[in-house]
C-alpha cells in the first residue's frame, strides 16, 4: 500500500524551497538563528492561517502535539516566546518577496475574467483593519484608534490580489494609487474617493482605462451623445437600466487637470431603483458593460470579506509592527496557495469549499488530490496521478 505524506506537508511543498531561501539571504533573516529558522517560522504561521488558531500558545501546543508530522519537512517545534520573538524580529520583506515569487507561478494558471473584452480588469481599494492604539502605538489612526490599510489590486482574471501595499491607517489611498503601474490597455475600476483628476489624466496618458463614480459635486459640460449610444440607445440597454450616455468636458477650476473628452453613463439599478453615475474614458464598449464592469468591483469587497472571515487578518498574534506585517504577508501567500492549488487541479470546488476540506483532513496521508477532485481516479486513472503528484505540484519559478 502506497503511503501519503500528510495533506498539509503537500501543501507546503507548493512553495518553492529555493525561491524561498534567496528571500531569507536577501534579508539575512536566518543569521545567527540557532532553533528557529524562517523556513520553520513560516511553516508554523502558515499552519497557524489554514487551522485558524487564535494565540501562540494554540499554536504552539498544535504544533507540538504533531511534531512527526512535520520532521521531514525541516519544521521544530518551538517555544512561544522563540516564535514571538521571530515574529516581531525576523523582516517581513522576506515574506512580502515570497508573495511576489508565489503571485507569479498563480498568474501562469489564472483563468480568464467573465468579460469578452481582452483587456486586463483590475480593482483597487484599501480596506481600513482596526488594531488595539493601547497596544500597537505605532498604528495611530485617529485619537483614539488603531489601525492599518491594505491597498489592494485585485486582477479579475483568477480573483488573485497582484499588489498588495500595507500602510498606517492615515495615509490616503491616492498616495498609493499612483505608484502603481498600468499597462496599456489595463481597465482600473476604484470607487469615487479615489477620483483625483490629475491621476485619471496621468492614466489615460498611459493609454489605459479607467472606470469609477462620478462625485456628486463634479462640474461638468455636456459635449454630445456617445456615438451609437444615445439618442437611440438600444432597448436592451434601456431595459437593463441605461438612462444616459454622454460624452462630457469638466468645467470650473479642475477643468486644466484633465483636458480631454470623457464619458458619463447613467445607470439604474433594475432591483434596488438606485442611480449611479460612472465616470470613464472607455468608449468602445457598451453603457451596459461599463455598468457591469463597475459592479465586478464588488469581487475585491468579497475578496477581503473572504480573507478577514477564513485567515487571521483581524486578530494578530503579535502587536509589534514587523509581527503584524508578518502575518498578513503569510496570511496573502496563504491564500495564493489555495488559489495555485485550485488552478492546477481544476477541482470545482469554490476556495471556501477547498479551505475546509485541507483544515478538516490537514493531517491526513492521503493524496491531496483525492480530496479535492470525487472519484479521480475512476475519472483520470494513473494518467492524473502522474500529472498531479506532489513532487510536480511544486511550484515552476
Amino acid at each position: 500500500m502506497k503511503h501519503f505524506s500528510t495533506v498539509y506537508n503537500q501543501f507546503l511543498k507548493l512553495v518553492p524551497r529555493a525561491h524561498f531561501q534567496t528571500c531569507v539571504d536577501h534579508y539575512q533573516g536566518d543569521y545567527r538563528v540557532r532553533t528557529l529558522n524562517c523556513w520553520s517560522q513560516f511553516g508554523t504561521m502558515s499552519y497557524a492561517q489554514l487551522t485558524g488558531k487564535r494565540s501562540l500558545r494554540d499554536v504552539v501546543i498544535g504544533f507540538a502535539n504533531k511534531e512527526n508530522y512535520f520532521y521531514h519537512l525541516g519544521l521544530k517545534t518551538v517555544a512561544r516566546s522563540t516564535l514571538a520573538d521571530a515574529n516581531r524580529d525576523r523582516d517581513c520583506r522576506i515574506y512580502q518577496e515570497l508573495f511576489e515569487v508565489v503571485l507569479s507561478s498563480c498568474r501562469d494558471l489564472a483563468p480568464k475574467h467573465k468579460f469578452r473584452f481582452k483587456n486586463n480588469l483590475k480593482s483597487f481599494d484599501a480596506p481600513i483593519i482596526s488594531l488595539s492604539l493601547e497596544l500597537c502605538p505605532w498604528a495611530k489612526f485617529r485619537q483614539a484608534k488603531g489601525a492599518i490599510k491594505v491597498h489592494t489590486r485585485l486582477d479579475h482574471s483568477g480573483q488573485i490580489p497582484d499588489f498588495i501595499h500595507i500602510t498606517p491607517g492615515k495615509v490616503h489611498e491616492i498616495n498609493v494609487a499612483r505608484t502603481l503601474n498600468m499597462e496599456e490597455d489595463d481597465i482600473a475600476v476604484f470607487d469615487r474617493a479615489m477620483v483625483k483628476y490629475k491621476w485619471l489624466y496621468q492614466i489615460d496618458q498611459k493609454k489605459a482605462y479607467f472606470v469609477t463614480r462620478a462625485k456628486d459635486n463634479m462640474s461638468y459640460e455636456v459635449v454630445r451623445n456617445a456615438e451609437h449610444h444615445l439618442p437611440r440607445l438600444s432597448a436592451r440597454a434601456r431595459k437593463k437600466g441605461i438612462l444616459k450616455d454622454q460624452v462630457i468636458r469638466i468645467t470650473g477650476t479642475k477643468a486644466g487637470d484633465i483636458p480631454i473628452e470623457l464619458r458619463l453613463v447613467v445607470y439604474q439599478d433594475p432591483e434596488t431603483g438606485e442611480i449611479y453615475e460612472f465616470l470613464t474614458n472607455l468608449f468602445h464598449l457598451a453603457a451596459l458593460t461599463i455598468a457591469q464592469i463597475y459592479k465586478a468591483r464588488w469581487e475585491i469587497e468579497l475578496f477581503f470579506k473572504w480573507i478577514k472571515q477564513h485567515l487571521k487578518v483581524k486578530t494578530f498574534l503579535g502587536t509589534s509592527e514587523n509581527a503584524v506585517m508578518t502575518q498578513i504577508w503569510i496570511a496573502m501567500i496563504t491564500y495564493l496557495l489555495l488559489a495555485y492549488l485550485k488552478y492546477q487541479t481544476r477541482c470545482h470546488y469554490t476556495l471556501l469549499e477547498m479551505h475546509r476540506l485541507l483544515r478538516e483532513n490537514i493531517f491526513a496521508r492521503v493524496q491531496v488530490e483525492s480530496l479535492l477532485i470525487p472519484n479521480w481516479k475512476d475519472k483520470f486513472g494513473q494518467q492524473l496521478s502522474l500529472a498531479l503528484n506532489p513532487a510536480q505540484l511544486s511550484m515552476q519559478i
